[in-house]
């Protein structure tokens, strides 16, 4: 007979007394468990640390050069990304609580409000938006590799034969990077955390090497923060502002969801929220004066804003340099890429078919969606990148984080109960495992979110005309309509009483 109570530590940190108490259940498996006290050992380093390394990234210096070609100056640039990070810090850490108290991971905590099945909503949309992720960053670093081979087999290699708008040299380049990636996920989540304490800091020297490289080129930074901003300060600006704050803070709202798959390994509050503060909105802002600084130099060196990295590191003469900045590019791809997006993914497809995947193959199931989204045309184009593309999955993701704050922090309290989580008839079992205000709240959120999404591949009017101006603020609009419907429902259509559980629970 296995217990199902849990033990409250001094430290508010939560764990089941008896982890055989869910070792049977059908909707866990070894990954999914309760992680156990002794086994929460990440410091403030190893969270300040993550987030270098997810941060210093070459989608994260696009950002920042996205803006200057959009037509922001370096100080309009600067502000809006910063502003952007600041903000998503707050959905972050109130979600990040849940996974270092209790030691679980994204998919089981949104159990607690969508239901034990209906989970799997939210995990797997969230999922979807990674795998996407995954395939830009893996493009990304497969350019490259494509490059840096270049440098040394010559023009034969650089301009090989063209199979479907690329040469074939590029695809094999593809490729390589995506199994070094596989690789790594398959050494798992420890081995993660060792890749990325040594990693982060070599990638900073790196974009700061660039940085400098451009300076010296452009004659110091005189010339390129003298430069005016195509759009002033008035209404075109405030035009573009809007939806380029929002799709600066799309660019984290997937792990503003999913921190808790890192955060349940923490040693306490403190670590997890002090490491997260220096080392989100610190690293993000310092990534952004980099990029900003060096793609306005572009324009002063080369005449025109060369917003992509690896094209930049190629027009350097010497092969030595081009082939280090390359080097570390790749590290900094790999770094992010699954750290940001083949570990939640993998729990989250774990948590679909927690029988049939573990970590490691859901990982791999992860790589394999990634490629068959086409990530190279997702990145074709800074207005698709922006504004397609972050700010759509942004609204999405922001009504599932409205609906997880709210159930977490306002209707529970932080009071979770851990085994009611993977128990059929239990505390979250709701109505056959569906919890249907929580999945009503987001759809709701999501619409008017993203509802009114025009530009690139939407139509100029929007897909719902009358809700075109609330796109431009698609984020706002997700979080506080899963907010407050899910409070709103939960409060007209209560639906469980004080009792743990409602029937007798079954595994």
């Amino acid at each position: 007979m296995t217990s199902t109570e849990q033990t409250y530590h001094p430290d508010g940190r939560v764990e089941l007394t008896d982890p055989e108490a869910v070792a049977t259940s059908r909707y866990g498996n070894a990954e999914l468990a309760p992680t156990r006290l002794a086994e929460r050992r990440w410091t403030t380093y190893n969270y300040a640390a993550l987030w270098m390394g997810m941060a210093h990234n070459i989608p994260s210096y696009l950002l920042a050069s996205g803006l200057v070609t959009l037509g922001m100056n370096w100080l309009q640039a600067f502000l809006t990304i910063t502003l952007g990070n600041l903000i998503v810090l707050v959905p972050l850490l109130l979600n990040s609580h849940a996974g270092t108290k209790y030691g679980i991971p994204f998919p089981v905590f949104a159990r607690a409000f969508y239901g034990v099945r209906g989970a799997n909503f939210p995990a797997l949309l969230r999922a979807f938006v990674a795998c996407g992720w995954f395939g830009i960053q893996t493009w990304i670093g497969g350019q490259a590799i494509h490059v840096i081979v270049g440098e040394l087999a010559g023009a034969g290699w650089r301009d090989a034969t063209a199979i479907a708008g690329h040469p074939w040299t590029l695809w094999l380049s593809f490729a390589v990077f995506w199994a070094l990636q596989m690789w790594l996920i398959w050494r798992g989540i420890e081995g993660l955390r060792r890749f990325e304490n040594w990693a982060a800091p070599l990638v900073t020297v790196a974009f700061l090497a660039l940085m400098i490289a451009i300076l010296v080129k452009a004659g110091g930074p005189g010339p390129i923060l003298s430069q005016p901003s195509t759009l002033g300060w008035d209404a075109d600006f405030w035009k573009i502002f809007a939806p380029s704050l929002m799709g600066m803070i799309a660019f984290w709202a997937t792990l503003s969801l999913n921190m808790p798959d890192f955060t349940r390994f923490g040693q306490g509050q403190r670590q997890q929220v002090l490491g997260q503060i220096i080392g989100l909105p610190t690293t993000m802002s310092f990534i952004a004066l980099v990029s900003i600084v060096t793609t306005s130099g572009t324009v002063v060196v080369y005449g025109s804003a060369i917003w992509d990295p690896v094209e930049l590191t190629r027009r350097f003469e010497n092969p030595l340099v081009v082939t280090i900045g390359l080097v570390m590019a790749i590290l900094a791809t790999m770094s992010c890429n699954v750290a940001a997006n083949v570990v939640s993914p993998s729990y989250d497809f774990a948590n679909a078919l927690p029988r049939w995947l573990n970590f490691r193959t859901a990982g791999l199931l992860t790589g394999v969606i990634g490629v068959l989204i086409q990530p190279w045309r997702l990145i074709s184009d800074p207005d698709i990148y922006i504004f397609a593309w972050l700010s759509f999955y942004g609204g999405l993701l922001a009504s599932v984080a409205g609906v997880l704050i709210a159930g977490y922090w306002f209707v529970d309290r932080t009071n979770l109960f851990l085994a009611d989580l993977y128990l059929v008839n239990g505390r979250y079992w709701y109505s056959a495992g569906w919890n249907w205000r929580a999945v009503v709240a987001t759809l709701v959120g999501s619409v008017l979110a993203v509802g009114g999404a025009y530009g690139g591949p939407f139509p100029t009017e929007g897909l719902i005309p009358f809700l075109q101006p609330l796109y431009d603020y698609s984020w706002v609009v997700g979080l506080l309509a899963g907010f407050l419907g899910y409070v709103g429902l939960t409060v007209a259509f209560p639906h469980r009483t004080d009792k743990a559980v409602h029937a007798a629970p079954t595994f």
